[in-house]
């Protein structure tokens, strides 16, 4: 059980390794050689260079300006200054409102910390309970619900507490709600033209024996969308080309790295191993080794290349489907196109930038069998992480290792040993054991077939917040509860038993806030340092780097990472949400830690994230039903508790509660979703008429012919921005017949002649 001495050593453990970081930081970043770690966005945005400090070679490398050294914590104040619409300018949508989940959370937990402790903290520590019964405890603990008697009328108290916290989140997710999707719908306004405004993703294109994947498309949209259809790109399976389009890069970057070694010794040849991770195997010239992989990857590309263009069983059934307007395009995303509902499903198609094309290649049909496998998978890997975190629970109840190894007691007990067993190291050891799930969540994700990132994001979000509902908090409470109670369970009667659990639960608020502190303290002061991006690209600037442009290459911004991030940001909601009115001396951990986090990655979004992709808040949804979610939960296991402590006449109006939440939760649901699954008419209608009036010749087709082909195909970087515009608007108005004589001819030609399947647009041809 962690006393007030246990959470006071782990806490100056984590503050002082919190300012550590936050010194570190702010004296690292002021080194020239430092500088394209921690600014690497304005180096890609072109508004940065190397600083220098001083006219020496010294000065390339060393900051040796005194005076900037006194102004070390000058980044706070500067990372606060951007206003929110230059900073949505500057970093997009998604990261100004990934920015105000933080907000939120203060918004909720602010004046919840100042009530609480008004008003239900004096409630529960003026009375003795804890100290009359047998139940192992703290200090900490008389703060809690746990020290008030059975039966007690102070309950009403809570309950009457518990509503003044319901209703006051209720308010700040409803403000929030309107303001997020008011912003959502500013933004899509405004923002300038880009390809996925215009396009749909077409799947489960039925198959023709008459014609190919991509002339039955454009028959199909030319007859059933003949004044607005424009232009379509069918999808290439080209995985197995990108794969070796990525072995070659890799190759040519080890190639380059030997090549630069032996110019800096030019008498010593380089020679590597031909094993795995070339640890074993036969040693070679490591030049001559890999110029020969380089020219036999380059053969079998060029062979695979030249197949997917001209098989026809390279092409899925699927295609990107541009129109002539934004009102064509959402007219056609969201309505259904045949009577049967299975086939020509269309969709917004998603930006270039956010296109997964690796599971644009996986037929329809499987998608269904997929996602079931991942079902049963992760359901597996949810219940049977409990073990570890049982173990996890052990370290915290020293009581429960004394009891299991009475050998290990002298050695506990130990007043140093004991306070960092009980204070830091469940913590830190919850923490390590929840390193590799994000991966392993992506990569389920990434096998149920989603085709965009930001999709398989929130897909993974919704799997990691499960996971840390189930495992992390109810896990931890369950299994902490009994083994902090476990002399208490064997001698007392089984009827018994809830009304301990009931008592425990309470107390497992000091295990959260030694997690807080590690996770929320430590673990975000760590993130601004940036200690593996910073090594990464000192040892690719000293061992490959030999242009500018290799210099850009080896600068890792990083993004976000909403697939972690913000279900461990959730957890915090919960952990509030709970303990609020159960143990309110959480709180302040709890709010330390979103205000922290909120400045960090204020000045993370503004000076490093480089966004991969703009959803436009599209995961605003998922984050308010989460903290509905986390809402329920404190709900229902307040019930729960006040049940297990005699104050069951207080059932009835505790009941109300999750009612009205459910209520609240699709009262917003239908009142603001819409903005962010549909876009409506008259938004697209009023950006196609201004745009029209504004860039009456812009040539259309050429902008959107080329925007969805896949990456492997494209003889450079592609330049979105890059409008041809000609004299006069786009038109076709000839007739032609279709391959099928049992069918209409359609109303426009056909771009293809027949004879063979359509190959891949010249992306270096003029248009």
């Amino acid at each position: 059980m962690a006393t007030l001495q246990d959470i006071g050593l782990a806490a100056a453990i984590n503050i002082l390794s919190a300012v550590a970081f936050l010194i570190a930081f702010a004296f690292l970043r002021l080194q020239p050689i430092n500088d394209r770690v921690y600014f690497p966005k304005w180096y890609l945005k072109g508004v940065r260079s190397s600083p220098t400090s001083g006219g020496n070679i010294v000065g390339k490398f060393v900051n040796l300006d005194m005076k900037s050294y006194l102004k070390f914590l000058g980044w706070m104040p500067a990372a606060l200054k951007m206003p929110e619409p230059e900073l949505i300018d500057h970093a997009g949508l998604d990261s100004a409102v990934f920015l105000r989940i933080y907000l939120i959370g203060l918004k909720i937990f602010v004046p919840m910390a100042i009530l609480a402790f008004a008003i239900l903290v004096p409630v529960n520590w003026t009375n003795d309970y804890l100290d009359n019964s047998k139940l192992e405890h703290s200090d900490i603990d008389k703060l809690s619900i746990s020290n008030i008697p059975p039966g007690s009328k102070r309950f009403w108290t809570h309950l009457v507490m518990a509503y003044v916290f319901t209703f006051w989140t209720f308010y700040v997710l409803y403000k929030e709600y309107n303001k997020v999707a008011t912003m959502r719908l500013d933004f899509l306004a405004s923002e300038r033209r880009r390809p996925d405004q215009f396009t749909v993703l077409v799947r489960n294109i039925p198959p023709d024996p008459d014609e190919s994947i991509s002339e039955l498309t454009e028959h199909f949209f030319l007859v059933n969308h003949p004044d607005h259809y424009l232009t379509h790109q069918v999808v290439y399976n080209a995985n197995k080309l990108a794969k070796l389009v990525k072995d070659k890069k890799k190759n040519r970057n080890w190639l380059d790295y030997y090549m630069l070694k032996y110019e800096r010794k030019p008498d010593e040849k380089p020679t590597c191993k031909t094993g795995f991770l070339g640890l074993c195997g036969t040693k070679v010239d490591a030049i001559d080794y890999y110029t020969k992989k380089i020219e036999e990857l380059s053969k079998e590309e060029l062979l695979e290349r030249e197949r997917v263009k001209k098989d026809s069983k390279s092409v899925v059934p699927a295609a990107f489907v541009s129109f002539r307007s934004r009102w064509g395009a959402a007219v056609c995303a969201q309505t259904q196109q045949t009577r049967n509902p299975t086939m020509w499903l269309t969709e917004w198609a998603p930006e270039p930038r956010d296109v997964y094309w690796n599971n644009l290649s996986i037929p329809f049909f499987y998608l269904t069998i997929r996602r079931l496998i991942v079902g049963v998978a992760f359901f597996f890997l949810t219940f049977f992480y409990i073990i570890p975190i049982a173990f996890v629970q052990t370290l915290a109840n020293i009581e429960g290792i004394e009891k299991s190894a009475p050998f290990l007691k002298p050695i506990i007990e130990i007043g140093f040993i004991k306070s960092f067993i009980q204070g830091f190291l469940p913590g830190i050891a919850l923490k390590i054991f929840l390193i590799l799930l994000p991966m392993i969540l992506m990569f389920m994700s990434k096998f149920e077939g989603h085709v965009c990132t930001s999709v398989l994001e929130r897909k993974a979000a919704f799997k990691y917040y499960f996971f840390l509902v189930v495992n992390v908090f109810l896990g931890s409470v369950i299994t902490g509860a009994a083994f902090q109670q476990l002399n208490t369970f064997i001698h007392e009667s089984p009827d018994q038993i809830s009304k301990t659990i009931g008592g425990a639960i309470p107390m497992k608020a000091t295990f959260f806030i030694t997690y807080s502190m590690v996770d929320g303290w430590a673990g975000v002061a760590g993130e601004i340092l940036r200690l593996k991006p910073l090594i990464i690209f000192h040892l690719k600037n000293f061992f490959l780097v030999k242009t500018e442009k290799d210099r850009e290459e080896a600068m890792d911004p990083g993004s976000i990472g909403f697939d972690s991030s913000e279900p461990q940001i959730q957890l915090y909601f919960l952990l509030g949400l709970v303990y609020a009115v159960v143990t309110p001396f959480l709180l302040p951990f709890i709010i330390v830690f979103f205000a922290l986090a909120y400045v960090v990655y204020r000045h993370q979004i503004i000076n490093v994230y480089n966004q991969e992709y703009e959803s436009g808040a599209a995961f605003w949804p998922s984050v308010h039903v989460r903290i509905i979610t986390a809402l329920i939960i404190s709900q229902l296991l307040l019930l729960g508790l006040l049940s297990t402590l005699g104050a069951a006449q207080s059932t009835p109006v505790l009941l109300a509660l999750p009612v009205l939440t459910i209520w609240f939760h699709y009262f917003c649901k239908h009142r603001f979703e819409s903005a962010f699954v549909k876009y409506p008419l008259q938004e697209a209608m009023m950006k196609d008429t201004l745009e029209k009036a504004r860039e009456p010749n812009v040539n259309l087709k050429g902008y959107l012919l080329n925007a969805y082909i896949h990456p492997v195909f494209k003889g450079g970087d592609d330049d979105d921005d890059d409008l041809l515009i000609v004299d006069e608007p786009y038109n076709d108005e000839v007739l032609v017949p279709t391959k099928r004589q049992s069918r209409r001819n359609t109303p426009v030609p056909s771009k293809h002649n027949g004879s063979s399947p359509p190959s891949l647009p010249d992306v270096s041809r003029e248009l």
